[in-house]
Protein backbone atom coordinates (compact mmCIF):
# COMPACT_ATOMS: atom_id res chain seq x y z
CA UNK A 1 0.00 0.00 0.00
CA UNK A 2 1.00 3.89 -0.01
CA UNK A 3 0.80 6.77 1.50
CA UNK A 4 0.13 10.50 0.51
CA UNK A 5 2.32 13.33 3.16
CA UNK A 6 2.00 16.32 2.71
CA UNK A 7 4.16 19.26 3.84
CA UNK A 8 2.34 22.77 3.76
CA UNK A 9 4.67 25.22 4.11
CA UNK A 10 4.88 28.95 4.45
CA UNK A 11 6.25 29.25 0.83
CA UNK A 12 4.94 25.75 -0.90
CA UNK A 13 3.49 22.71 -0.64
CA UNK A 14 5.31 19.65 -0.78
CA UNK A 15 3.44 16.10 -1.48
CA UNK A 16 4.98 12.72 -1.00
CA UNK A 17 3.63 9.68 -2.10
CA UNK A 18 5.84 6.87 0.01
CA UNK A 19 4.90 3.36 0.38
CA UNK A 20 4.94 1.34 3.40
CA UNK A 21 8.46 0.29 3.46
CA UNK A 22 9.40 3.94 3.41
CA UNK A 23 10.18 4.31 -0.45
CA UNK A 24 9.95 7.90 -1.87
CA UNK A 25 7.56 7.15 -5.21
CA UNK A 26 7.17 10.28 -6.01
CA UNK A 27 7.15 13.80 -4.72
CA UNK A 28 5.71 17.18 -5.85
CA UNK A 29 5.74 20.63 -5.24
CA UNK A 30 3.35 24.14 -5.75
CA UNK A 31 4.29 26.91 -4.55
CA UNK A 32 1.46 29.96 -3.73
CA UNK A 33 1.85 34.00 -2.69
CA UNK A 34 2.47 35.53 0.51
CA UNK A 35 1.47 38.65 1.36
CA UNK A 36 3.24 41.77 3.48
CA UNK A 37 -0.12 44.02 3.93
CA UNK A 38 1.79 46.01 6.43
CA UNK A 39 5.31 45.66 7.63
CA UNK A 40 5.19 42.75 10.35
CA UNK A 41 1.91 41.51 9.15
CA UNK A 42 2.31 38.10 6.78
CA UNK A 43 -0.81 36.32 5.62
CA UNK A 44 -2.20 33.85 2.71
CA UNK A 45 -5.12 32.16 1.25
CA UNK A 46 -6.72 29.50 2.21
CA UNK A 47 -7.77 28.63 -1.18
CA UNK A 48 -4.32 29.27 -2.32
CA UNK A 49 -3.27 25.89 -0.13
CA UNK A 50 -6.22 23.57 -1.16
CA UNK A 51 -5.97 24.77 -4.84
CA UNK A 52 -2.45 23.70 -4.81
CA UNK A 53 -3.19 20.27 -2.54
CA UNK A 54 -5.75 19.61 -5.25
CA UNK A 55 -3.15 20.51 -8.15
CA UNK A 56 -0.27 18.52 -6.36
CA UNK A 57 -2.42 15.26 -5.40
CA UNK A 58 -3.30 14.35 -9.09
CA UNK A 59 0.17 15.00 -10.36
CA UNK A 60 1.62 12.90 -7.41
CA UNK A 61 -0.59 10.14 -8.50
CA UNK A 62 -0.29 10.83 -11.97
CA UNK A 63 1.93 7.66 -12.82
CA UNK A 64 0.38 5.20 -10.42
CA UNK A 65 -1.67 2.88 -9.13
CA UNK A 66 -4.35 5.51 -7.25
CA UNK A 67 -5.76 2.99 -5.71
CA UNK A 68 -3.04 1.95 -3.80
CA UNK A 69 -3.10 4.99 -1.78
CA UNK A 70 -4.06 3.45 1.83
CA UNK A 71 -4.27 6.59 4.18
CA UNK A 72 -3.24 10.85 4.27
CA UNK A 73 -0.87 13.12 6.70
CA UNK A 74 -0.48 16.36 6.70
CA UNK A 75 2.25 18.61 8.55
CA UNK A 76 1.62 22.02 8.54
CA UNK A 77 2.77 25.93 9.23
CA UNK A 78 1.81 26.17 12.71
CA UNK A 79 -0.03 28.97 14.64
CA UNK A 80 -1.73 30.39 11.62
CA UNK A 81 -5.34 31.79 12.41
CA UNK A 82 -7.60 29.88 9.58
CA UNK A 83 -11.14 31.16 10.34
CA UNK A 84 -14.64 29.99 8.55
CA UNK A 85 -18.18 31.54 8.49
CA UNK A 86 -21.77 29.46 9.04
CA UNK A 87 -21.14 29.13 5.13
CA UNK A 88 -18.17 27.03 5.58
CA UNK A 89 -16.36 30.27 3.89
CA UNK A 90 -13.06 31.67 4.84
CA UNK A 91 -13.46 34.92 6.56
CA UNK A 92 -10.18 36.50 5.86
CA UNK A 93 -7.01 35.84 4.78
CA UNK A 94 -4.93 33.15 7.22
CA UNK A 95 -2.65 35.48 10.10
CA UNK A 96 0.46 33.58 9.79
CA UNK A 97 2.92 32.02 12.61
CA UNK A 98 5.37 34.91 11.53
CA UNK A 99 3.43 37.53 11.92
CA UNK A 100 4.33 40.35 14.33
CA UNK A 101 1.05 42.57 14.88
CA UNK A 102 -0.08 41.47 17.82
CA UNK A 103 2.48 42.71 19.85
CA UNK A 104 -0.31 45.08 22.18
CA UNK A 105 -2.23 41.23 22.64
CA UNK A 106 0.53 39.31 24.12
CA UNK A 107 1.82 42.44 25.99
CA UNK A 108 -1.75 42.10 27.47
CA UNK A 109 -1.53 38.58 28.11
CA UNK A 110 1.54 38.34 29.37
CA UNK A 111 1.48 41.55 31.51
CA UNK A 112 -2.12 41.46 32.64
CA UNK A 113 -3.01 38.08 32.65
CA UNK A 114 0.03 37.40 33.54
CA UNK A 115 3.41 34.55 32.51
CA UNK A 116 2.65 32.46 35.57
CA UNK A 117 -0.93 32.08 34.75
CA UNK A 118 -0.79 30.98 31.36
CA UNK A 119 2.35 28.73 32.04
CA UNK A 120 -0.24 27.16 34.66
CA UNK A 121 -2.95 26.97 32.53
CA UNK A 122 -1.37 26.23 29.03
CA UNK A 123 2.10 25.48 29.92
CA UNK A 124 3.63 28.35 27.82
CA UNK A 125 3.34 32.28 28.00
CA UNK A 126 2.11 34.51 25.01
CA UNK A 127 3.95 34.96 21.98
CA UNK A 128 3.44 36.99 18.97
CA UNK A 129 3.29 34.52 16.60
CA UNK A 130 1.08 32.31 18.43
CA UNK A 131 -3.29 31.93 17.67
CA UNK A 132 -4.57 33.09 20.78
CA UNK A 133 -3.07 36.72 20.23
CA UNK A 134 -4.56 36.77 16.57
CA UNK A 135 -8.18 35.64 17.80
CA UNK A 136 -7.28 38.71 20.67
CA UNK A 137 -6.47 41.05 17.31
CA UNK A 138 -9.42 39.70 15.29
CA UNK A 139 -11.76 40.63 18.13
CA UNK A 140 -10.01 44.00 18.84
CA UNK A 141 -9.72 45.13 14.88
CA UNK A 142 -11.95 43.33 13.09
CA UNK A 143 -15.64 43.13 14.86
CA UNK A 144 -17.61 42.03 12.33
CA UNK A 145 -15.69 39.67 10.98
CA UNK A 146 -14.92 38.22 14.51
CA UNK A 147 -18.57 38.33 15.22
CA UNK A 148 -19.10 35.61 12.00
CA UNK A 149 -16.17 32.90 13.11
CA UNK A 150 -18.08 29.84 13.16
CA UNK A 151 -15.01 26.99 13.00
CA UNK A 152 -11.45 27.94 14.21
CA UNK A 153 -8.90 26.11 12.80
CA UNK A 154 -5.16 26.24 11.33
CA UNK A 155 -3.59 25.87 8.39
CA UNK A 156 -3.08 22.07 7.76
CA UNK A 157 -6.28 21.42 9.79
CA UNK A 158 -7.92 23.44 6.79
CA UNK A 159 -6.67 21.09 4.46
CA UNK A 160 -8.08 18.34 6.13
CA UNK A 161 -10.98 19.64 6.48
CA UNK A 162 -11.98 19.79 3.05
CA UNK A 163 -10.84 16.43 2.51
CA UNK A 164 -12.88 14.90 5.28
CA UNK A 165 -15.19 17.67 6.39
CA UNK A 166 -14.09 16.65 9.81
CA UNK A 167 -13.34 20.06 12.03
CA UNK A 168 -9.79 18.55 13.69
CA UNK A 169 -7.10 19.29 14.91
CA UNK A 170 -3.98 17.20 16.72
CA UNK A 171 -2.18 17.57 19.71
CA UNK A 172 1.14 19.04 18.81
CA UNK A 173 -0.39 21.61 16.45
CA UNK A 174 -3.26 22.50 19.02
CA UNK A 175 -0.34 23.12 21.36
CA UNK A 176 0.98 26.02 19.72
CA UNK A 177 -2.47 27.89 19.87
CA UNK A 178 -2.20 28.85 23.54
CA UNK A 179 -5.51 27.98 23.73
CA UNK A 180 -4.18 23.72 25.29
CA UNK A 181 -3.97 22.50 28.44
CA UNK A 182 -1.34 21.04 27.12
CA UNK A 183 -0.57 18.77 30.03
CA UNK A 184 -3.90 17.40 30.40
CA UNK A 185 -4.43 17.47 26.51
CA UNK A 186 -7.30 19.48 25.99
CA UNK A 187 -8.87 22.72 25.69
CA UNK A 188 -8.51 25.30 28.17
CA UNK A 189 -11.78 26.65 29.15
CA UNK A 190 -9.85 29.52 30.66
CA UNK A 191 -8.49 30.57 27.78
CA UNK A 192 -11.24 29.93 25.83
CA UNK A 193 -13.10 32.10 27.63
CA UNK A 194 -10.29 35.00 27.76
CA UNK A 195 -10.29 35.25 23.83
CA UNK A 196 -14.59 35.07 23.69
CA UNK A 197 -14.34 31.80 21.94
CA UNK A 198 -16.43 28.83 22.60
CA UNK A 199 -15.28 24.88 22.25
CA UNK A 200 -17.74 24.60 19.39
CA UNK A 201 -15.97 26.93 17.92
CA UNK A 202 -13.14 24.96 18.22
CA UNK A 203 -11.51 21.72 16.57
CA UNK A 204 -12.26 18.15 17.81
CA UNK A 205 -8.94 17.11 19.30
CA UNK A 206 -6.88 14.05 18.18
CA UNK A 207 -3.65 12.35 18.97
CA UNK A 208 -1.25 12.86 15.47
CA UNK A 209 -1.66 9.38 14.17
CA UNK A 210 -5.39 9.07 14.71
CA UNK A 211 -7.82 8.76 11.96
CA UNK A 212 -10.42 11.75 12.02
CA UNK A 213 -12.20 10.40 8.78
CA UNK A 214 -12.31 9.17 5.37
CA UNK A 215 -11.89 11.57 2.47
CA UNK A 216 -15.26 12.60 0.93
CA UNK A 217 -16.67 10.96 -2.08
CA UNK A 218 -16.74 14.05 -4.31
CA UNK A 219 -13.33 14.81 -2.96
CA UNK A 220 -11.99 11.18 -3.79
CA UNK A 221 -13.70 11.20 -7.40
CA UNK A 222 -11.91 15.09 -7.83
CA UNK A 223 -8.67 13.75 -6.86
CA UNK A 224 -8.66 9.89 -8.47
CA UNK A 225 -8.59 8.63 -4.90
CA UNK A 226 -10.72 5.81 -3.56
CA UNK A 227 -13.28 6.51 -0.82
CA UNK A 228 -11.87 4.09 1.63
CA UNK A 229 -8.57 6.75 1.77
CA UNK A 230 -8.10 7.72 5.89
CA UNK A 231 -6.92 10.71 6.88
CA UNK A 232 -5.09 11.24 10.28
CA UNK A 233 -4.83 13.80 12.09
CA UNK A 234 -1.16 15.02 11.18
CA UNK A 235 1.14 17.47 13.23
CA UNK A 236 2.42 20.76 13.67
CA UNK A 237 5.57 20.98 10.85
CA UNK A 238 7.65 20.20 13.52
CA UNK A 239 6.58 17.47 15.12
CA UNK A 240 6.06 16.18 12.00
CA UNK A 241 9.85 16.58 11.23
CA UNK A 242 10.42 14.56 14.15
CA UNK A 243 9.01 11.99 13.73
CA UNK A 244 10.39 11.64 9.99
CA UNK A 245 13.90 12.35 11.21
CA UNK A 246 13.33 9.34 14.20
CA UNK A 247 12.91 11.82 17.07
CA UNK A 248 10.43 9.96 19.40
CA UNK A 249 10.26 9.24 23.00
CA UNK A 250 12.85 10.29 25.43
CA UNK A 251 15.57 12.56 25.14
CA UNK A 252 16.32 13.28 21.15
CA UNK A 253 17.51 16.03 19.42
CA UNK A 254 16.47 17.58 16.15
CA UNK A 255 17.24 20.53 14.14
CA UNK A 256 15.26 21.58 11.33
CA UNK A 257 16.61 24.33 9.57
CA UNK A 258 14.05 25.78 7.20
CA UNK A 259 11.78 29.06 6.80
CA UNK A 260 11.94 28.93 9.99
CA UNK A 261 14.72 27.54 12.91
CA UNK A 262 13.76 25.08 15.59
CA UNK A 263 15.66 22.80 17.86
CA UNK A 264 13.54 20.17 19.21
CA UNK A 265 13.78 17.90 22.15
CA UNK A 266 11.30 15.20 22.64
CA UNK A 267 10.10 13.41 25.83
CA UNK A 268 8.11 10.70 27.09
CA UNK A 269 7.14 13.17 30.51
CA UNK A 270 6.02 16.40 30.54
CA UNK A 271 7.96 19.46 31.84
CA UNK A 272 8.23 22.91 31.19
CA UNK A 273 11.03 25.67 30.98
CA UNK A 274 10.94 27.48 34.09
CA UNK A 275 11.49 30.64 32.16
CA UNK A 276 8.97 29.99 29.25
CA UNK A 277 12.35 30.96 26.73
CA UNK A 278 11.28 27.56 25.32
CA UNK A 279 7.78 26.44 24.23
CA UNK A 280 6.49 23.08 25.85
CA UNK A 281 4.10 21.08 23.27
CA UNK A 282 2.46 17.79 22.64
CA UNK A 283 4.38 15.64 20.28
CA UNK A 284 2.96 13.54 17.31
CA UNK A 285 4.10 10.32 19.22
CA UNK A 286 1.75 11.00 22.16
CA UNK A 287 4.53 12.14 24.50
CA UNK A 288 5.79 15.72 24.82
CA UNK A 289 8.40 18.22 24.20
CA UNK A 290 10.39 21.50 24.64
CA UNK A 291 11.32 23.45 21.46
CA UNK A 292 12.90 26.74 20.70
CA UNK A 293 11.94 28.49 17.34
CA UNK A 294 13.50 31.08 15.33
CA UNK A 295 11.37 33.02 13.20
CA UNK A 296 13.97 33.64 10.39
CA UNK A 297 16.49 30.82 9.22
CA UNK A 298 16.95 29.58 5.59
CA UNK A 299 14.81 32.41 4.73
CA UNK A 300 17.39 34.78 5.94
CA UNK A 301 19.88 33.40 3.37
CA UNK A 302 17.00 33.36 0.77
CA UNK A 303 16.30 37.17 0.92
CA UNK A 304 20.09 38.05 1.25
CA UNK A 305 20.58 35.79 -2.12
CA UNK A 306 17.54 36.68 -3.91
CA UNK A 307 16.06 40.06 -2.85
CA UNK A 308 19.32 41.68 -1.97
CA UNK A 309 22.41 40.28 -4.34
CA UNK A 310 19.39 39.09 -6.72
CA UNK A 311 20.40 35.50 -7.56
CA UNK A 312 19.48 32.08 -6.47
CA UNK A 313 22.88 30.23 -6.96
CA UNK A 314 23.17 29.63 -3.61
CA UNK A 315 25.84 27.36 -3.89
CA UNK A 316 27.86 30.05 -5.83
CA UNK A 317 27.36 32.89 -2.82
CA UNK A 318 29.03 29.98 -0.42
CA UNK A 319 31.90 28.49 -2.46
CA UNK A 320 34.58 31.60 -1.84
CA UNK A 321 33.99 30.99 2.05
CA UNK A 322 36.81 28.65 2.53
CA UNK A 323 37.64 26.43 5.77
CA UNK A 324 40.30 29.06 6.49
CA UNK A 325 37.48 31.98 7.04
CA UNK A 326 35.61 30.12 9.58
CA UNK A 327 34.97 31.37 12.72
CA UNK A 328 37.12 34.62 11.92
CA UNK A 329 34.85 36.31 10.07
CA UNK A 330 34.23 40.38 11.67
CA UNK A 331 31.28 41.15 10.45
CA UNK A 332 28.17 39.52 12.24
CA UNK A 333 24.37 39.64 11.73
CA UNK A 334 20.81 39.29 13.79
CA UNK A 335 18.77 37.21 12.00
CA UNK A 336 15.61 39.42 13.07
CA UNK A 337 13.81 39.59 9.77
CA UNK A 338 10.41 39.17 11.11
CA UNK A 339 11.28 40.03 14.83
CA UNK A 340 12.09 36.96 17.19
CA UNK A 341 10.13 34.71 19.20
CA UNK A 342 13.01 31.81 21.15
CA UNK A 343 14.00 32.71 23.19
CA UNK A 344 13.70 36.66 23.12
CA UNK A 345 10.32 36.83 22.72
CA UNK A 346 10.68 40.16 20.90
CA UNK A 347 8.49 41.53 18.10
CA UNK A 348 10.50 44.71 17.89
CA UNK A 349 13.71 43.10 17.15
CA UNK A 350 15.60 43.15 13.33
CA UNK A 351 17.63 42.21 11.08
CA UNK A 352 21.18 43.97 11.76
CA UNK A 353 24.85 43.96 10.17
CA UNK A 354 27.65 44.60 12.46
CA UNK A 355 31.38 45.28 11.68
CA UNK A 356 30.98 46.12 8.19
CA UNK A 357 34.50 48.00 7.17
CA UNK A 358 35.66 49.21 4.03
CA UNK A 359 37.22 45.96 3.33
CA UNK A 360 34.27 43.96 3.98
CA UNK A 361 32.93 41.79 1.04
CA UNK A 362 30.13 40.18 -0.19
CA UNK A 363 31.10 37.08 0.22
CA UNK A 364 31.45 37.81 4.34
CA UNK A 365 27.98 39.13 4.73
CA UNK A 366 26.71 36.03 3.39
CA UNK A 367 28.81 34.21 6.12
CA UNK A 368 27.58 36.32 8.54
CA UNK A 369 24.00 35.39 7.77
CA UNK A 370 24.59 31.43 8.00
CA UNK A 371 26.76 32.42 11.13
CA UNK A 372 24.08 34.30 12.38
CA UNK A 373 20.96 31.77 12.30
CA UNK A 374 23.19 29.05 13.31
CA UNK A 375 24.29 31.71 16.60
CA UNK A 376 20.53 32.42 16.95
CA UNK A 377 19.82 28.63 17.26
CA UNK A 378 22.69 28.19 19.88
CA UNK A 379 20.86 30.63 21.77
CA UNK A 380 18.25 27.95 22.73
CA UNK A 381 20.41 25.41 23.01
CA UNK A 382 22.14 27.06 26.35
CA UNK A 383 18.22 27.65 27.32
CA UNK A 384 18.22 23.66 27.59
CA UNK A 385 21.54 23.50 28.85
CA UNK A 386 20.29 25.88 31.48
CA UNK A 387 17.06 23.66 32.63
CA UNK A 388 19.96 20.46 32.94
CA UNK A 389 19.11 19.30 29.32
CA UNK A 390 21.84 17.05 28.38
CA UNK A 391 21.86 16.86 24.41
CA UNK A 392 25.19 15.18 23.10
CA UNK A 393 23.84 15.44 19.53
CA UNK A 394 21.10 15.97 16.73
CA UNK A 395 19.26 15.02 13.85
CA UNK A 396 19.27 17.70 11.24
CA UNK A 397 17.06 18.70 8.51
CA UNK A 398 15.52 21.68 6.53
CA UNK A 399 16.48 23.12 3.41
CA UNK A 400 19.25 25.15 4.76
CA UNK A 401 20.79 21.60 6.14
CA UNK A 402 21.22 20.59 2.34
CA UNK A 403 24.52 23.03 2.67
CA UNK A 404 27.85 21.54 3.68
CA UNK A 405 29.23 24.34 4.49
CA UNK A 406 26.25 25.70 6.84
CA UNK A 407 26.17 22.14 8.43
CA UNK A 408 29.66 22.28 9.25
CA UNK A 409 29.34 25.94 10.61
CA UNK A 410 26.33 24.58 12.60
CA UNK A 411 28.04 21.31 14.24
CA UNK A 412 30.93 24.13 14.90
CA UNK A 413 29.07 26.42 16.45
CA UNK A 414 26.73 24.54 18.42
CA UNK A 415 29.62 21.77 19.54
CA UNK A 416 27.60 19.23 18.69
CA UNK A 417 27.71 15.81 16.18
CA UNK A 418 25.08 16.33 13.42
CA UNK A 419 23.41 13.41 12.28
CA UNK A 420 22.11 13.57 8.63
CA UNK A 421 19.03 11.15 8.09
CA UNK A 422 18.59 9.36 4.88
CA UNK A 423 15.63 10.54 3.68
CA UNK A 424 15.76 14.38 4.04
CA UNK A 425 11.96 15.09 3.46
CA UNK A 426 10.78 16.31 7.22
CA UNK A 427 7.45 17.13 7.71
CA UNK A 428 5.81 15.35 4.55
CA UNK A 429 7.94 12.23 5.45
CA UNK A 430 6.56 12.28 9.16
CA UNK A 431 3.33 12.70 8.25
CA UNK A 432 3.21 9.89 6.08
CA UNK A 433 4.55 7.91 8.66
CA UNK A 434 1.28 9.21 10.94
CA UNK A 435 -0.47 7.83 7.84
CA UNK A 436 0.94 4.74 8.23
CA UNK A 437 0.65 4.12 12.00
CA UNK A 438 -3.14 5.41 11.61
CA UNK A 439 -4.25 2.72 9.18
CA UNK A 440 -2.15 -0.34 11.05
CA UNK A 441 0.85 -0.70 9.25
CA UNK A 442 2.62 -0.30 12.36
CA UNK A 443 1.34 -0.46 16.18
CA UNK A 444 2.93 3.00 17.53
CA UNK A 445 4.82 5.87 16.07
CA UNK A 446 8.16 4.74 17.80
CA UNK A 447 7.95 1.39 15.67
CA UNK A 448 7.22 2.62 12.67
CA UNK A 449 10.12 5.40 13.35
CA UNK A 450 12.46 2.40 14.12
CA UNK A 451 11.87 0.74 11.03
CA UNK A 452 12.01 3.82 8.48
CA UNK A 453 14.60 6.06 9.58
CA UNK A 454 18.69 5.83 9.77
CA UNK A 455 21.39 8.41 9.54
CA UNK A 456 23.10 8.79 6.26
CA UNK A 457 26.03 10.43 7.60
CA UNK A 458 27.49 12.43 10.71
CA UNK A 459 29.01 16.29 10.62
CA UNK A 460 31.14 16.24 13.66
CA UNK A 461 32.51 19.72 15.25
CA UNK A 462 36.47 19.81 15.09
CA UNK A 463 37.69 21.36 18.37
CA UNK A 464 39.98 23.84 17.07
CA UNK A 465 36.90 25.55 14.91
CA UNK A 466 34.30 25.00 17.68
CA UNK A 467 37.01 27.08 20.36
CA UNK A 468 37.17 29.76 17.55
CA UNK A 469 33.26 30.51 17.06
CA UNK A 470 33.06 30.24 20.68
CA UNK A 471 34.97 33.41 20.69
CA UNK A 472 32.56 34.60 18.36
CA UNK A 473 29.81 33.55 20.00
CA UNK A 474 30.36 35.27 23.15
CA UNK A 475 30.53 38.82 21.16
CA UNK A 476 27.30 37.75 19.06
CA UNK A 477 25.38 37.37 22.49
CA UNK A 478 26.39 40.72 23.04
CA UNK A 479 25.05 42.47 20.33
CA UNK A 480 20.80 42.22 20.68
CA UNK A 481 21.03 43.46 24.48
CA UNK A 482 22.96 46.46 23.11
CA UNK A 483 20.50 47.51 20.66
CA UNK A 484 17.32 46.22 22.31
CA UNK A 485 16.86 49.25 23.16
CA UNK A 486 16.73 51.05 19.77
CA UNK A 487 14.34 48.71 17.85
CA UNK A 488 11.26 50.20 19.18
CA UNK A 489 12.17 53.69 17.95
CA UNK A 490 12.84 53.09 14.37
CA UNK A 491 9.76 51.51 12.71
Amino acid sequence: MNYIGIDLGTSAVKLLLVDNSGNILNTISKEYPLFFPHPGWSEQRPEDWWAAVQAGVKELLACSDASLVKGIGVGGQMHGLVTLDENDEVIRPAILWNDGRTSEETDWLNNVIGKSWLSKHTANIAFAGFTAPKILWMHHNEPDNFARIRKIMLPKDYINYMLTGVHACDMSDASGMLLLDVENRCWSKEMMDICGVTEEQMPALFESYEVIGNVKPEISKLLGLSEDVSVVAGAGDNAAAAVGTGIVGEGGCNISLGTSGTLFISSERFGVDPNNALHAFCHADGGWHLMGCMLSAASCNKWLCEDILHTSDYSAEQASITDDKLGKNRVFFLPYLMGERSPINDTDARGTFIGLTMDSTRADMVQAVLEGVAFALRDSLEVAKDIGLKIDRSRLCGGGAKSPLWRKMLSNILDLPLDIPQTEEGPGYGAAMLAMVGTGAFESVAACAAALTSVKETVEPDPELSALYEERYSQFRQIYPALKGLFPKIK
